[in-house]
């Protein structure tokens, strides 16, 4: 996206009265007089029909024109500059066309950008940024992470409320988009809850469940259970069903599927990507135990046929959860590390004892190193 807005070198109340002769000459109700209560109402008046320069059959004459209302309105104090810069905002959002909303979208980034870093209308004006990115297609232009946005309101954040709202549009616009990142911004939407309202934050928490288990390249799920929010769910099937995909094995989720078929097909989750995502995760759970994984398990316990077990662990291996040797002479898997589908006490007495050898056996200068490797590459 575009930066900061270039200035017109006419001065304010000049720009003022050409944008109101312009729209006049567009057939808005407006004056082409100025506004004897100042540059602020003439703002009010201007940006109330400003939407009337899309019927301008040039783009870069609309673009003009919708800069120069951003140049004055960060250029003058604004006694009621909240109700403004909403009511531009909402205007630009309903841009039509593509075409269009994507000029619409350039002028409101400008906007934001040339807003001070410690307004709190920044907000406001980034959330109808999202809401006309997500209608032609650039949210990733304006959202990178949840890194980002923290970044983005360290000089002045905004209120929860106002955060919860936005990680709902977020998360419902780029749930189509990006299940990762989506999944990620309901994971940061639930950390806002606490003890005193996580309850009220169920439909949250099911939407994140639901969102994480459909994503085809989340696993490792055990964390969606610490979270407020989801811990109030417990005893409710979608509870039940993170539970199977956390810890359990494929029988598991296939016997929970014969008995609530409708209610998984409800929550927006494929059947068939639920099994390829089990079997993973079910071999993932062999790999911890079993360094060797012969081809007649592997179709026992995952209900793979046999033409189909060397695909299988490719797409295994592919992901990166699991490193392993596939032996075809011998019809086995040798394993060399897995990730751990659960980290609890078990796994972290597991590290301790190992980080205890490195620090026994390994010189002074590469104990860190070592430490810190293990970390990565055996996952704990």
């Amino acid at each position: 996206m575009q930066g900061p807005a270039v200035f017109m070198d006419i001065s304010l109340e000049d720009q003022a009265l050409e944008l109101r002769k312009y729209f006049k000459s567009l057939g808005a109700e407006i004056s082409e007089e100025k506004s004897p209560k100042g540059i602020e109402d003439d703002l009010h008046k201007i940006v109330g029909v400003c939407d009337v320069c899309f019927k301008e059959p040039n783009e870069a004459d609309i673009e003009a024109i919708l800069n120069s209302i951003v140049s004055i309105m960060v250029s003058i104090p604004l006694e009621r500059g909240e109700n403004l810069i909403l009511a531009f905002s909402q205007r630009l959002t309903k841009a039509p066309g593509p075409r269009l909303g994507m000029v619409a979208l350039q002028s409101l980034w400008r906007l934001y950008n040339n807003l001070e870093a410690n307004s709190a209308l920044r907000y406001h004006v980034y959330y109808h940024v999202i809401e006309l990115a997500s209608r032609v297609g650039s949210v990733r232009d304006v959202f990178s992470g949840v890194e980002q946005l923290r970044k983005e309101f360290a000089s002045c954040p905004p209120s929860n409320e106002q955060m919860q709202k936005l990680y709902r549009l977020l998360h419902q616009v780029l749930k189509e988009q990006n299940s990762e990142l989506a999944a990620k911004v309901m994971i940061e939407l639930l950390g806002t809850y606490t003890d005193e309202n996580a309850s009220y934050a169920r439909e949250d928490a099911i939407k994140c469940i639901a969102t994480a288990l459909a994503d085809p390249n989340s696993y490792l799920l055990d964390p969606l259970l610490a979270l407020k929010p989801v811990r109030f769910l417990e005893g409710e099937l979608i509870h039940d069903l993170l539970n199977i995909f956390v810890s359990e094995k494929l029988s598991s989720y296939q016997a929970f599927y014969k008995n609530h078929k409708e209610f998984v097909h409800s929550q927006g989750l494929n059947h068939e990507q639920n099994i390829k995502k089990m079997r993973i995760l079910s071999f993932m759970q062999m790999a911890e135990s079993n360094p060797e994984i012969t081809f007649d398990e592997i179709i026992s316990e995952l209900q793979i046929e046999e033409k189909d077990v060397e695909a299988f662990i490719i797409e295994v291996l592919k992901t990166k959860l699991v490193r392993a040797r596939m032996d075809q002479a011998a019809r086995a898997v040798r394993v060399s590390s897995t990730m751990h589908r659960t980290f609890g006490r078990a796994q972290w007495q597991q590290l301790r004892a190992v980080l205890q050898v490195i620090i026994i056996i390994m010189p002074p200068s590469r104990r860190v190193t070592q430490a810190y490797n293990f970390w990565l590459f055996a996952s704990c």
